[in-house]
């Protein structure tokens, strides 16, 4: 099962469950920006949640597709379709048969800035140090280590999903089948709210009291946050130490940087937070201009939000297991 790439979109990467092993030699842990709609579109079509998908962010690719085949999708709604034809929603499988193009224009973005395409079994792409993620910054992995672009084409590892056969009917009549869980996009309203733990450097309450807006330069590297002048003396330079996913720098700009999965390994910025694990899927999917709100947790309210997440990815996936049984059951009585 191939898709042909026709246009890359604007930053479109192959990623898995990234690096984290790595980064003691200077490697960025890397993996999909969102970790919970990355899993989600794997678990759609019966991939291991950790297996390689297309990231897209903003304004997507458009794939022609070689052959026929399921593919799973989830995240922000980037506008998918079938050009001219029915739409590609996420949280949910899609049909896609040989000849068709799909596309992800990004035109209809609400909330959210990136999307999951899942290939059955995941992306064939060889492994570097264990993962088939994209370094950009060290350019390797993924399609060469760098994003996607006309003329690639990807090749899914298996030739068949293992998908729910009595799922819900689009608008064309396809069959497709729903994630049955609540997703952090679709839960979130106003501000994204981003949960807090405090940091080894003073300046987090100063922090809090500011509402924050997205800036211009974000990307997987770090979430540039704009917003009031902080108070003299709360960023600055320290002593270069190491840094992890969420960490939230205060460079002598005053700027705040929230780093995502691709940062570097060290910092030489004083750190006044790190964002709550629960919470990378809200960061990942964070876009310019979107307006933020930090609140201070402490580690026991960090853990328990990681706790419920989990839950609820677990309920999902007992969910979709149940249907499949159900399938299964209904073809061995001859239904």
């Amino acid at each position: 099962m191939t898709l042909e790439v026709l246009d890359g979109g604007l930053a479109g990467t192959i990623q898995d469950g990234g690096r984290p092993e790595w980064t003691h030699l200077g490697v960025p842990p890397g993996g999909a920006a969102d970790p919970w709609s990355f899993a989600i579109a794997n678990l759609l079509i019966g991939n291991d949640q950790a297996a390689a998908v297309l990231e897209m962010t903003v304004v997507g690719a458009t794939l022609l597709a070689r052959r026929s085949m399921v593919i799973g999708l989830a995240g922000a709604d980037l506008g998918g379709r079938v050009v001219g034809g029915r739409r590609l929603l996420p949280g949910r499988t899609h049909r896609i048969d040989a000849g068709e193009t799909i596309a992800f224009p990004g035109e209809v973005i609400e909330r959210g800035a990136r999307a999951y395409l899942a290939f059955p079994g995941g992306i064939d792409v060889p492994e570097v140090l264990g993962s088939r993620s994209t370094c950009l910054a060290a350019g390797f992995g993924g399609l060469d280590g760098r994003t996607l672009r006309a003329g690639d084409v990807l090749r899914a590892v298996r030739d068949e999903a293992v998908v729910h056969d009595e799922s819900t009917a689009d608008a064309s009549g396809r069959m497709e089948r729903i994630w049955p869980a609540e997703t952090p996009l679709e839960v979130a309203t106003g501000p994204t709210i981003l949960r807090v733990l405090p940091g080894p450097a003073e300046g987090l309450d100063a922090l809090v009291a500011i509402a924050w807006r997205v800036g211009a330069e974000s990307n997987r590297v770090g979430v540039r946050l704009d917003g009031d002048p902080l108070p003299a003396g709360t960023g600055g330079e320290v002593v270069s130490h190491g840094v992890a996913w969420g960490a939230m720098q205060v460079p002598p700009d005053g700027r705040p940087i929230v780093l995502g999965p691709d940062h570097q390994t060290t910092g030489g910025y004083p750190v006044v937070g790190v964002v709550a694990s629960a919470d990378r899927p809200l960061l990942g999917q964070m876009r310019p201009g979107a307006d933020v709100r930090l609140r201070p947790v402490d580690h026991d309210d960090a853990v328990a939000a990681l706790q419920a997440q989990r839950a609820a990815l677990s309920a999902g996936v007992a969910a979709l297991r149940e249907a499949l049984a159900w399938d299964e059951l209904a073809r061995s009585a001859g239904a």
